[in-house]
């Protein structure tokens, strides 16, 4: 999941009561600032978007909003919780109406046109957080209430929301002199820049390296999906009569799978993983060093030691010391296992007498011989049960039975892309929950991987306004008429950013910026990894894994085959994740040391024992989640934290009464996902499991040894 976090992002004051005329009658005429009209509380207006608008809608949104903070800054009243704590959480309407907006053209629909306007507004961003942030009359009057105001009447959740503000205040440089607020300030903007010329080198990558294929020898292997996949993507670049292999994991991951041309998968395989280090002008090397040293100063001006150690104050886990002593306590294990799947791959090579000796580019394909040969399991077997629209309804129905939703399919509300569709969610007792955009296919402009974004938070105060989230994936679209069929894997990707929706749909808190998926980056993970272990459950495969031709059922023997071999490459899977994470981590704790990024990454990687056979699952380069934004910086271990979790409360329902249990789904929900941040995250997991989380829950499912 990816998403951009703002102080304030919704509101219910007049946001444009403080600006002049002239400003007024701008607002009124830009479509994008405007309040969501229509029903459901009123929907994005998506039909009215135009490029030419975005700067000057930001422009005004930001104005606006930090006339409603100036106001509260400058309240001549003595600060209180509802005068100043509450008052920010009725800020930032249009702020967020329009970056609603904005966000969802630069990640899914970025033009050149869209990235001109992203390198022009994202500084502008970023010196707007830190006007906010680094307000010295803001901050006094949130430091008053926080250390000397009256918390008796407070709710525990209006005291976690106050701890927020005021820990936000604090990290963001509210307590440091007029001079170090500068220098923060300005490394935040020339951040902001470097973010968006990483993200759009990276894009222009993808984009522009496409492998086509012109003759049946170079789709030799290719099952016939993949081929039609191909096909329909070279259609779409004006190459009809080809097959078009893109330069992303979607495309990739299944040509290096099943493409018997060892020539050709090699191609792929450095094409792919070579984004943003070819020594071009869109190589990334040089934006990540400059990335390094700029967090790294910050940090120390903030009173920090690394920026690991700034970015994991307020984290689950606390430390970056604690996050590395889960981590290697996994790696050992992973590196072993990847060894034993070398030597049985390298035994079915041998017996080919090629020559081969097993490569990055051999991974996948002989991983998946030894899957067939070992479990007698073929994926793309697996594949032709694996229908997206079915595989979609098989989410509704499993959210349906754990947490009550119903979803009906909306029709008419306007849409970014013709692609996108829209349903309706509603609870237990038929009310209106939020609204759920999808948004499946690739497309030029739309970056790679899959995501979950929310349009707007769930809250009650100010008056109820339920949620908008949407899923975004990149799946390549087959031929017309014929059902888009993707992997176990996908499938196992589509359930999990489905599990951050429902985080956000099963919200049901007061304040907005402790709603829904607001929450520390190493839980946010959790709910999303839980929700995947219902694709496998025999009650979801029975009902929606049909076979594309016959509308068959998955027979229950495939599906104990899948059971059986679902430790299978999961040295490959741990390693390729790990290795990234430790690598996010390592760069991070590194200080202000002038690091030369590929040196970097391959001595690391050596002192670790990272096996040859595989590489990081996001080279340094292109490592989108850690530098086109701080998101994950130092986070990328997040994944394995939330995953431990996730593991040992899954357990929980095999202990219990099943997947399905009734009693124990409600207390997920009434414990996990419905509360968003107004509790501290292992407070929440104690509360749903009775215990701290259990790191062998991990092991096991892995088949790794728990000792």
């Amino acid at each position: 999941m990816k998403r951009r976090t703002f102080l304030a992002t919704s509101g219910a004051l007049a946001a444009t009561q403080a600006l002049s005329p002239p400003a007024l009658a701008a607002v009124s005429a830009n479509p994008l600032t405007q309040p969501w009209t229509g029903p459901f509380g009123g929907v994005p207006a998506f039909d009215k978007v135009k490029v030419a608008d975005f700067q000057g809608a930001i422009e005004l949104a930001l104005a606006a909003e930090r006339a409603e903070i100036d106001a509260i800054a400058g309240n001549k009243a003595p600060p209180t919780f509802a005068n100043t704590i509450e008052a920010l959480e009725l800020t930032g309407q249009m702020t967020s109406r329009v970056l609603t907006y904005y966000f969802i053209w630069t990640n899914t629909l970025a033009s050149p046109d869209v990235q001109k306007v992203e390198e022009a507004v994202e500084p502008l961003l970023a010196a707007h957080q830190d006007a906010i942030l680094q307000n010295a009359a803001l901050f006094r009057r949130i430091d008053e209430v926080y250390t000397r105001g009256d918390h008796a009447g407070l709710t525990p959740e209006q005291r976690r929301l106050m701890w927020l503000h005021h820990t936000r205040f604090v990290r963001a440089g509210a307590r440091l002199t007029g001079p170090q607020k500068t220098r923060v300030a300005a490394i935040n903007q020339e951040l902001a820049g470097l973010f968006t010329r990483f993200s759009q080198n990276l894009l222009a990558d993808e984009t522009d390296y496409v492998l086509y294929l012109k003759t049946e020898a170079e789709l030799t292997g290719l099952p016939d999906d993949v081929r039609a996949a191909a096909a329909g993507a070279a259609e779409a670049r004006d190459r009809k009569g080809e097959w078009a292999i893109l330069n992303t994991r979607s495309s990739m991951d299944p040509f290096l799978t099943y493409s018997a041309r060892r020539d050709l998968r090699e191609k792929v395989w450095r094409t792919f993983y070579s984004r943003g280090d070819n020594g071009d002008a869109k190589d990334n090397n040089g934006l990540i060093r400059q990335i390094l040293k700029l967090r790294a100063e910050r940090a120390k001006l903030l009173g920090y030691a690394t920026h690991a150690h700034w970015r994991l104050a307020d984290s689950m886990a606390g430390s970056p010391e604690k996050a590395m002593e889960l981590m290697t306590r996994v790696w050992p294990a992973a590196i072993a296992r990847v060894r034993e799947e070398v030597a049985e791959m390298q035994v079915l090579a041998d017996a080919e007498k090629l020559g081969v000796k097993i490569e990055p580019w051999d991974y996948r394909y002989y991983a998946e011989k030894v899957r067939a040969a070992k479990y007698d399991l073929d994926m793309n077997e697996v594949k032709g049960y694996m229908q997206l629209d079915n595989l979609r309804e098989g989410m509704f129905w499993a959210a349906g039975q754990l947490f009550g939703f119903a979803f009906e399919e909306v029709k008419g509300l306007p849409v970014a892309h013709p692609d996108i569709r829209i349903w309706e969610v509603k609870g237990r007792g038929g009310e209106h929950v939020g609204l759920w955009y999808f948004d499946p296919y690739a497309r030029p402009g739309k970056r790679s991987g899959a995501w979950m974004n929310s349009y707007r938070d769930q809250r009650t105060f100010g008056g109820r306004v339920t949620t908008i989230v949407s899923n975004n994936s990149n799946f390549v679209k087959g031929a017309p008429g014929e059902p888009v069929l993707i992997s176990w894997d996908d499938a196992n990707t589509l359930f999990h950013e489905f599990g951050h929706a429902l985080h956000g749909l099963c919200s049901a808190v007061t304040y907005p910026s402790l709603s829904g998926t607001n929450v520390p980056r190493d839980y946010v993970e959790f709910p999303s990894q839980v929700l995947e272990h219902w694709l496998p459950t025999p009650e979801v495969l029975n009902r929606f894994a049909l076979h594309h031709r016959t509308g068959k059922p998955m027979p229950a023997e495939l599906a104990a085959r899948i059971e059986k071999a679902s430790t299978f490459r999961q040295g490959f899977e741990v390693t390729e994740y790990l290795s990234s994470a430790l690598i996010d981590m390592k760069l991070h704790l590194a200080g202000d040391a002038d690091i030369d990024p590929r040196a970097f990454e391959k001595d690391e990687l050596a002192k670790l024992g990272m096996p040859r056979e595989l590489p990081m699952r996001h080279r340094t380069p292109q490592f989108q989640h850690i530098f086109s934004g701080d998101g994950y910086s130092a986070g990328y271990y997040s994944y394995l934290w939330s995953e431990v979790i996730a593991l040992d409360a899954f357990e929980a329902f095999t202990e219990a009464g099943g997947p399905y249990d009734k009693a124990l789904a409600r207390r997920l929900q009434d414990t996990v996902m419905s509360v968003g941040n107004t509790l501290d995250p292992a407070q929440q997991y104690r509360n749903f499991r009775g215990r701290e989380p259990d790191v062998k829950a991990y092991l096991r499912d892995k088949g790794f040894p728990t000792t």
